[in-house]
This record gives structure tokens, sequence and C-alpha cells, in this order.
């Protein structure tokens, strides 16, 4: 009886906020793809290689810089999509691949490397588990050794224009982590280093020699090695299980003579250290105090130079600041205010950059930049319906979670907002290490056109905040990281930022996960909730992980715990009879992240206890919606959804 009066109320409430609502918004600008997803200048600057996204695959094609011709190209399988791609010289190219089951997902390197000529001629799988059948799928011809390994790029060799170097871990069989030096155009491999742990990554010097590896057991503490010179013993010198930190090498200084570092801190986001590597001396270079670095290089090499501080403020700080290097950025900096700038690739005598320019309300540009002259050439933007003059713009926040611990995260208000409006509150997926940024994001954009503030916050157990900061959140599935939701959607109610009325909160993946429990312990806080290919079920969640190796078992029983009463107190599907709120559910067929059965359960379980449900299951797709048609549907859904709830405009016809 309580319920169904309730929902008379919702009704009621809903009607009169929409006799305000006329405008609708139109959906292009949101829902397109990004013309292009990255590019690469070739060594002498004389091409372009880019990857194009295709929805379900990718493509990379090569383009003459003088006329945007396209000369050469490669087509992808099915799920099949470009993880990182290099020049290896001006005729050849490697890139790797990673798999990648919906929008949402986070692509899974494969282990695989292809090259292909710039022309499009010789495309050929060098080295990965495929190579045993010689086909993708594509007509990729593969004259490799057949082998079960997984590769990754550790050197491009630039002195050798037919190798580089490569990390080489086997699917069994021996652990340890080898480096091989691998010819670009036959796949062939001579081993040249190994190290003793499992999932190595290896950094060499300016020389082309490997002198820093880290990597773990199955305990999943990190070990750092260094040695000398190829052909010396390996050295011990940092032990996560011993020194409690986890150090991470990015690079050496020209000389050699220095390490540089990325490494946990007890309190506060990393920092980079230099590291003597004659004397073993850690050197801290740079931090912030709220924000992890992310590493600069100097263009056109691999010798870290600075990092970006990607915080309320973006910002970018650099080991010299007399440096050239700097001088040049700076100059960037003046001609670009208010944006982000990223050096996305260069010429190899740094003649010629490819210049990344983005903001939170500009989806981001290209430019290529002649050192000499300083001229900035516009070379492809990224969404072309958007303008940024109508997007709304991002205000970072922060605030005291209720145990004292600092949270930051970000506020959009529509431009038109003034005083108290209806909120989305918009936890991200992941969750662990993944974090919401001062960056352009159509779909905070998209509620943000149909009238709501959006709230996003770096719950505990998020990254780029710092190790501790992220460890805060192990086995807090639906505890504190929930509560550092609902602390924040209380900040931005006494702080005049949000309706307590008129609040949602909606997200994908983990944050589908995260909304449902917000529903679950804090029935009166919310007016509906929304989930998109989400994890709903923790006990399925465990036995569905497809991933192998003993480290998940142990990474699932430190991050997500084992306690099986614990996680059905936290499984949403198994706490439906505690929500009070309309639901809308979204879900692909084909996820093999969050499978379908997730949000089946949860549509069951809330039919049951007889909570309003609305339900969108598309077969065709998996970890969030390819299709443009699909996308559109879901968005034209979701927005009618939340009319009906917060008062807020529809999707255009």
């Amino acid at each position: 009886m309580f319920r169904k009066g309730l929902l008379c109320l919702w009704a009621l409430g809903a009607c009169c906020l929409l006799a305000v609502a006329h405008a609708q918004v139109v959906l292009d600008p949101f829902v397109e793809e990004d013309a292009i997803r990255n590019i690469k200048i070739s060594p002498t600057g004389t091409h372009f290689a880019a990857v194009l996204p295709s929805g379900e695959y990718s493509i990379i094609a090569v383009m003459r810089r003088s006329d945007r011709e396209i000369v050469g190209s490669m087509r992808l399988p099915r799920d099949n999509h470009i993880a990182d791609f290099w020049w290896v010289n001006d005729e050849r190219l490697v890139f790797s691949l990673a798999e990648r089951f919906g929008s949402r997902d986070t692509p899974t390197p494969t282990g695989e490397i292809y090259g292909m000529n710039f022309d499009g001629s010789r495309q050929q799988l060098l080295v990965g588990y495929r190579v045993r059948g010689g086909q993708t799928g594509s007509n990729i011809r593969s004259g490799a050794k057949a082998e079960l390994v997984h590769a990754r790029v550790v050197d491009l060799l630039r002195d050798d224009p037919r190798a580089i170097l490569v990390a080489i871990s086997p699917f069994s069989g021996d652990p340890q982590t080898r480096v091989d030096r691998m010819d670009v155009y036959s796949g062939r491999r001579i081993t040249i280093a190994t190290v003793p742990v499992t999932r190595a990554d290896f950094v060499a010097d300016s020389t082309g020699e490997v002198r820093m590896a880290v990597g773990a057991q199955a305990d999943n503490l990190s070990q750092l090695f260094y040695r000398p010179a190829r052909g010396s013993d390996w050295t011990l010198i940092n032990h996560q299980g011993t020194s409690g930190r986890v150090e991470y090498p990015i690079g050496f200084s020209d000389d050699g003579r220095t390490a540089f570092l990325r490494t946990t801190r007890p309190r506060g986001p990393d920092a980079i250290v230099a590291f003597d590597v004659a004397s073993g001396e850690r050197r801290e270079l740079l931090k912030d105090e709220v924000v992890d670095p992310e590493i600069v290089y100097r263009p056109g090499t691999s010798v870290p130079i600075g990092a970006l501080f990607t915080g309320a403020k973006p910002r970018i700080a650099f080991f010299d600041e007399t440096s050239e290097d700097a001088r040049i950025f700076r100059v960037l900096e003046q001609a670009f205010p208010g944006h982000t700038l990223r050096i996305a690739s260069s010429t190899w005598d740094a003649a010629a950059k490819m210049v990344q320019v983005s903001s939170d309300v500009d989806p981001g540009s290209f430019y290529a930049v002649d050192t000499a002259t300083k001229n900035a050439d516009f070379t492809f933007g990224l969404r072309e319906k958007v303008d940024p003059r109508e997007m709304a713009r991002m205000r970072a926040v922060s605030l005291p979670a209720r145990d004292g611990l600092t949270l930051h995260g970000y506020l959009t208000r529509p431009a038109s907002a003034s005083g108290a409006g209806p909120l989305i509150v918009l936890p991200h997926g992941g969750p662990f290490g993944i974090h919401d940024d001062w960056a352009f994001d159509p779909e905070v954009q998209l509620l943000a056109a149909a009238g709501y503030s959006v709230l996003q916050m770096n719950f505990r157990g998020s990254g780029h905040h710092g190790y501790a900061f992220q460890q805060a959140g192990a086995q807090q599935w639906g505890l504190t990281m929930q509560d550092d939701l609902t602390d924040a959607t209380r900040w931005a109610v006494e702080h005049g930022h949000a309706d307590a009325d008129r609040i949602c909160i909606y997200g994908g993946s983990y944050g589908a996960y995260a909304a449902l429990m917000g529903a679950v312990r804090e029935p009166s806080l919310y007016r509906c909730a929304v989930g998109y290919v989400g994890v709903y079920d923790l006990q399925l969640m465990r036995a569905q992980d497809r991933r192998a190796g003993r480290w998940v078992g142990t990474w699932m029983n430190e991050w997500i715990g084992s306690d099986a009463a614990q996680l059905a107190q936290t499984s949403p599907n198994l706490q439906a009879h505690r929500i009070q709120v309309p639901v809308f559910l979204a879900a692909g067929g084909r996820d093999e992240i969050a499978p379908v059965e997730h949000t089946r359960r949860m549509e069951r379980a809330l039919r049951a206890a007889g909570v309003p449900v609305e339900t969108l299951y598309v077969s065709s797709e998996g970890h969030g919606f390819y299709s443009p048609d699909n996308r559109r549907t879901y968005y034209t859904r979701l927005l009618d959804f939340f009319a009906t709830h917060l008062g807020g405009q529809r999707a255009s016809e």
C-alpha cells in the first residue's frame, strides 16, 4: 500500500515537472563517434598514421601529410581494436591489438603485434597466439613462429630500422618474462634478457639496452629489478612486501646514469623520483598534492622530462623549467589557453610535433606544430558537431567523507542553471584505478544539455589520487565506497547545487552497481536509479571472471572479498526489496565483462519486490552499445526516464 501511494506521488510530481519542459535535446553531437582515436606522424614527417573508429572494430589508415590522401590502410576483425601503434621507420608500422566487447569495455590486450607497410602492403601477424592459425579473420598472413605468447613493445631501437624490442610472456610453462629482439618484417626473434618474475614490464636506456624490469609473482606484490648492462645479473632494488611502496620505471636520462621512477607514497599521490644507478640514491623530483603524474617525454625520444597533472586546473611541470623543452611548451600554452596539451607524437628529430588540444568543453583537435616557425596547423578535429561555446563547464569540487577522507570530483551545471535544480549522480566504472577527470565527456554534456547538473566523484578506490586512496577501496563494494557517493550527494544538496527531491543516480559497469546499491542503501535520497551494462551479483561476478591465473584469485580476494554473507549483503539483486524508487536497466546480450545474466537477475528481483522497472536488452551488443542506432535508442530511453522522474528535456525526434 505504501509503495502504490508513493508511485502516485511520483506520477503527480512528474506531470507538474513536465509542464515546464518544452525544449528537446538533439542527440547527434553526443552520440556520434570521434572521427579519430589517435594519430602519429612518421619519423621524417612525410605521413600521418591514424586509428579510425568504426564501431565494433578499428581501422588504421596512413595518409600523406601534404594532401591528406590515404595511401594505405588495414581493417581489423570484429571486436579487435588497436591498443597502440608505432612508426618503426618511414616505411613500416607495428601495432598491438586489444579485444573490446562493447563501448564501455576497457580494451584487453591480446598480446599480438602486427606489421604493415605505410602503403598497406606486407600486412603480417608478427607475434601472438593467432600465429598458430595463421589467420585472424582478415587477410593477414603470418610467417612467424607458432608460439602461444603475450607480447608488448619495449623499445623501438631507432638505430636499427628492422628491429624492435618486445617483452614476451608465455601463456603457460616457463613463468619468467623475457625480452626478445624482433625483426619487424619477418617476426623472427632472439632472446636478449630474462627476469625472474612474471608479468614483467621492461625499460631500456637510450642505447636500447634493457636495464630495468618490474613485475610480480602470484602474490601480486611488485618487484623492481635493475642491471647495469646486458649480461649482468639482475639486482632486486625494491620489493613492495618489504618497502611498502610500488616503484615503476618510466625511463632513463640521456646518459643512462639516472633512472626515473614513478613511486607510491604512504599518503597522497605518486611522485616522480630520480634514481642514481651508481649510488642507489633516490631524489624526489615532482609531485602534486591531489593527483598522480602523467609522464611527459622529450619529443622524439623515450627520455622523461616532466609530468602533466590533470587536477582542478591541468598543468605541466618540468624537471628543468629553464630547458628548451619547457620553453617551447610554454609558448604552446599561450596559444591554447584553458586547454590540456599533450604531445601526441613527433618526428624523430622533433622538428614537427602532433599536439592534441582539449578541454572540458572541447572534445579535442590535433595540430601539426613546426618547432622552428612555431606555426600550428589544424590537422584533425574529433567531433565536428560539437560547439564548445554551447557546452557546460566542469567545476572541480572537494569535500570530506564521513570518516574524514578528502574526496575530489567534478560538478557540471547547465549554463542556464541558477540555484538548486535536478541532479544526476554519475559514478564511474572500473572501479579500481579508474577515475573521472577534467575532460570532455559526451554523456555528461548530454545530461547537462537536458537540464541536469552532473556530479562525478572519485570515490575511494578510484585511481589518479595515490596508492593509499586506491587501497582504501579494497573490499569496500557497497560499503565505504558507496558512503562516499552518498556523502557527495548530500553535500550537493547542502551547498545549494541540487534540489533534494530531484536527484537520480546513474552509472555504467561498476557505476551501474553503485547506482543500484545507492537505491538499496539510501531509499529516500534518490528519486530513481539507472544501471547500464552493470554487475549486480558479486558471487556471480567471482564465478564468471574469465581471466586465468592464480594472481586473479589473489586479486579477487584482496579487492572484492570472499565472505559469502558480506557479498550477499552488498549484491543489489539480493537486496532489491529495499529499493523504493523506479529503475531503468539496459544490457547487451554479448557482454563478457558484465554478462547479461546480471541484469536479468536484477530485473527479476525488482519485479518480485514490486519495484517499477524498465528494461532495454540488445542481443547484438556487448559491454556498452556500439551501433549508432542502438546508442540513439538507449539515450532516448534514458532521457525519457529522467524526464519522467526529474522533469528535464527529452530527446528530439
